[in-house]
């Protein structure tokens, strides 16, 4: 019978982080890398995409307050990530924090449950991408065919000679007095934009880690700056216009119309939803065996990233729902609504220039964190060894890469959107959960080992952490729940079926597997 809860000695993680040569990752980022990691996964669909929906369906003006709570989730797991990233210096993020921790059954699921965050994170980014995309395109007068502009849970209406996104184009038509059911109406089939922004990344992150970090740098510093510009356009806009703001803002906390959809309740499923817009900071984690000093850097860019993005989102916020109301905000480019309301045309076209690369960054990073998640599982003898191939070249998992990527761009090309992100959400927030308590626990199994960043105040932190990420995944919808167990199910049975038969510590924990190896040696 196999021992589930066989943890992975801390000694053989430590060797690993070690080790070096053409077949180990490559020790080549600093905490400007890595800060730029952190912002660079952390500002993508929850700020350019999420907020919409979240505001219009949720929470109102008060999005603010669900932003708020949000981050307060965000930085008790943040300390806790910081404090294994800077003591178990490896690629696997929580996965690996879990298998030193809590057990290989835990490590499995934490490793399964990651795929949620990092590869259905980016098919959900790439999904907004397309939405910019289609939207930029549309200033310039070109129209895509509805067949390949998104999924065919998207719904397109004829107008104006083209096909329209619906979620975008009914408000426009209520304001002109169009009845949006007396137009032809259509569903996507395949969301080819969306498909080949993660062809891009994932060739991106082929080349080289020094490579793709560079090119994630030079577009976060890009994409801060097109947000800092839509705050300072926008809140011109305001002080020109005064009354807006109070218009827009009236009321703050709009009316409860059931559990989730306005009022407090609302407020909290927002948060639970826009939890999504912080989903990055932990995925620096992922690249810790790829950093130069990972004992000092590890915190800088998780905490530094976490600090840096809070800061910009309620100012985006806040001016977003001042400049427009918040019904007229359920669609896949809220920010560029709200730019467009001010005018400012070539300050629409930065915004959804910048929307764009912030997006692609954002991808590049989820992408890296899943392949170094099954990188560091296959390394475990838990998925088939070709995940742990590094190119001899590149240095760079390229079959993790490559499989990883495949799976996400059909993704992205097949699913809505608003599946996609509340999967991402429950999936993280489970990961959170998990991490916290290893904190907990592993300071009182191993209270000796060397830590170069402790977590504050243990065991309050990380149980408010576990008590804050439970509170936002119960906020989320039953379905999203089904979907959840399903997947958890799936990942099971493949556990069970390959993982625990190849396991490396469980091999090394089993009597009649050492003499069968001194054998074969």
């Amino acid at each position: 019978m196999a021992n589930l809860l066989a943890t992975k000695p801390i000694s053989t993680i430590f060797n690993e982080a070690r080790e070096t040569g053409e077949h180990c990752l490559k020790r080549a980022l600093g905490p400007s890398n890595l800060v730029a990691l952190g912002i660079g996964a952390i500002i993508g669909t929850g700020i350019f995409v999420i907020t919409g929906t979240a505001t219009a369906q949720h929470a109102g003006p008060a999005v603010i307050l669900s932003f708020i709570f949000a981050a307060i989730g965000c930085v008790f797991a943040g300390l806790c990530y910081a404090e294994f990233s800077s003591m178990i210096p490896v690629a696997g993020s929580a996965y690996t924090y879990g298998y030193a921790t809590l057990g290989e059954i835990f490590a499995w699921i934490i490793g399964w449950d990651l795929v949620l965050e990092y590869a259905f994170g980016a098919a959900s980014v790439a999904s907004g991408w397309s939405g910019y995309f289609i939207s930029l395109l549309g200033d310039f007068g070109i129209k895509l065919p509805a067949s390949i502009a998104g999924t065919r849970w998207d719904e397109f209406i004829f107008y104006n000679n083209h096909w329209e996104n619906a979620a975008r184009i009914i408000p426009k038509l209520k304001v002109l007095g169009i009845d949006p059911a007396t137009l032809p109406h259509t569903h996507g089939a395949f969301n080819l934009l969306g498909f080949l922004a993660i062809v891009f990344c994932t060739l991106v992150l082929v080349i080289g880690i020094k490579e793709s970090a560079n090119f994630n740098t030079a577009i976060v510093a890009i994409k801060v700056a097109v947000l800092i510009i839509f705050v300072g356009i926008g809140s011109r806009y305001l002080l020109e216009h005064p009354g807006l703001m109070a218009a827009n803002w009236h009321p703050f906390i709009p009316p409860n119309n059931g559990f989730g959809q306005f009022g407090m309740s609302g407020i909290f499923r927002a948060a639970g939803i826009i939890f999504f817009a912080y989903i990055g900071f932990d995925a620096v984690s992922t690249a810790a065996q790829e950093a130069k000093n990972p004992g000092k850097d590890m915190p800088i860019g998780i905490l530094g990233s976490l600090a840096i993005c809070t800061v910009l989102y309620i100012l985006v916020a806040g001016v977003l729902t001042a400049l427009v109301n918040y019904r007229y905000l359920n669609v896949p480019d809220p920010l560029a609504i709200g730019i467009d309301s001010t005018g400012v045309r070539w300050g629409s076209l930065l915004v959804k220039l910048g929307a764009l690369m912030g997006l692609t960054s954002t991808i590049v990073v989820m992408l890296l964190g899943q392949s170094r998640v099954f990188f560091s599982m296959s390394r475990d003898g838990l998925l088939p060894g070709l995940f742990r191939a590094v190119h001899p070249r590149f240095r760079t998992p390229w079959i993790s890469t490559l499989t990883v990527g495949l799976f996400v761009a059909v993704l992205a090309a097949s699913l809505p959107i608003n599946v996609l992100a509340e999967m991402v959400s429950i999936g993280t927030l489970l990961a959170f959960v998990i991490v916290c308590a290893g904190v907990w626990i592993i300071r009182r199994r191993r209270p000796d080992l060397e830590r170069p960043f402790r977590t504050p105040l243990v065991p309050l932190v990380p149980i408010l952490g576990i008590i804050t990420s439970l509170a936002m995944m119960l906020s989320l919808t039953g379905i999203t729940w089904i979907r959840l167990g399903v997947w958890l199910v799936v990942g099971m049975v493949i556990y069970f079926s390959y993982g625990v038969h190849h396991s490396r510590v469980q091999r090394q924990s089993d009597p009649s597997q050492k003499v069968e190896a001194g054998m074969r040696n």
